[in-house]
């Protein structure tokens, strides 16, 4: 397996454990916006930044 797919698709899990905490955090009201504002947007950059990885990676035979 590709080095780049498999960190993208590390980068796009922990994207997606930030955003259902921050999804979570919103809806029970529990934790402070501010921790909440910078654990959603760090989980947006992360999750854009492993579907981009995975998509532009080409599958190469070796």
């Amino acid at each position: 397996m590709n080095l780049k797919r498999t960190f993208g698709t590390i980068l796009t899990v922990l994207g997606i454990v930030g955003l259902i905490y921050t999804g979570v955090g919103i809806i029970q009201k529990s934790a402070e916006m501010t921790t909440l504002v910078v654990v959603g947007v760090i989980g947006i950059i992360f999750f854009f930044t492993g579907v981009g990885l995975v998509r532009n990676t080409a599958d190469k035979a070796v």
